[in-house]
């Protein structure tokens, strides 16, 4: 899993140490991830799959895209689609796809880098790997998070942010067995580059075989990890979880996760994804690619979306 990476993790800035009174956060559930088909027939694994909206928010939906070994011809991607009322937050740690958008946004996505897309009041946009990866075929690894957005920004201007691998801010443990990518938000003292309008923190963790790691988490925030690869425990009551599981941790100061002694022959490392946000406490209504406060709402998105007013597919379109 190449997302950005270092060879002497004991050369990166160690994240906060935690203080003596400082509480790990219990496990409130562990869910297992469907699998499912996503935009042109892709497959994915829907993280959230079975979790209370309460404990989720202000996350709405998560996919994890692949991880998959594409044969030539076979990569795939979206359609031009539209969205309204929340953003999309797409990592990439293996492959590349494309992104293009009716604003004038877009770029590749590849090598650990992530594009952050709010949709606002509306946007239209389109996913897709290069025309090079669709002839060669080749692995293809990521996700996709939908960040919701409060009523008050419903219908806040579109906007688009690319996030290069080099600019994600990377720590290690006192005990440099692990890499931790923060994405956006902050984790203890330190800030990622990602720019959110709700307050939220994206982390995605490396631990080696045997590694332990205890992150500082906002009080205020929910708190949610999901595997990637591998296997381990979370909270301190080392709770066991693997690939494509997701865990709710709750009440506490920190969130803990142990790497196993030893993985599979095909992972290196245990790889999660970690994440919380302030919860908005709204009404959802949620359809398609809408995600609104009403059902009135949804129906004048849609009626927007059908007369034009979410935008325009560029002339110039991939």
């Amino acid at each position: 899993m190449p997302a950005v990476t270092v060879d002497n993790p004991l050369e990166l800035p160690k994240v906060v140490t935690p203080k003596a009174n400082d509480r790990s956060r219990r496990i409130k559930s562990i869910t297992t991830a469907p699998r499912g088909l996503e935009g042109e027939g892709f497959p994915v694994r829907r993280a959230f799959a079975g979790i209370d909206l309460a404990d989720l928010d202000p996350f709405i939906h998560l996919d994890q895209m692949g991880e998959v070994d594409y044969g030539p011809g076979e990569p795939k991607g979206t359609p031009w689609h539209p969205h309204r009322g929340f953003e999309t937050v797409t990592y990439m740690m293996e492959g590349t796809f494309l992104h293009q958008d009716s604003i004038g946004g877009g770029g590749m996505i590849e090598n650990g880098a992530t594009q952050w897309m709010t949709a606002g009041a509306g946007i239209l946009h389109i996913e897709r790997p290069p025309d090079a990866l669709i002839d060669s075929g080749g692995l293809f690894h990521g996700i996709q998070l939908w960040v919701n957005l409060p009523s008050k920004l419903k219908m806040t201007n579109p906007r688009y942010q690319d996030i290069g691998s080099n600019e994600v801010t990377l720590l290690t443990n006192e005990n440099g067995d692990a890499i931790i990518r923060v994405i956006a938000g902050s984790l203890g003292d330190v800030q990622g580059p990602g720019s959110t309008h709700t307050p939220i923190t994206i982390v995605h963790a490396s631990l080696l075989p045997g590694g332990q790691l205890t992150l500082p988490w906002n009080p205020n925030y929910n708190a949610l990890s999901y595997v990637l690869a591998g296997r381990g425990t979370v909270g301190a009551d080392r709770h066991k979880i693997g690939e494509g599981q997701m865990a709710v941790h709750i009440d506490g100061d920190v969130v803990v996760l142990s790497a196993s002694d030893t993985q599979d022959s095909r992972t290196q490392a245990f790889e999660v994804l970690i994440l919380g946000g302030e919860p908005i406490r709204e009404p959802v209504a949620a359809y398609g690619p809408f995600v609104m406060n009403t059902k009135a709402e949804l129906q004048q998105a849609f009626e927007d979306y059908q007369a034009g007013r979410l935008g325009q597919i560029p002339a110039d379109h991939i």
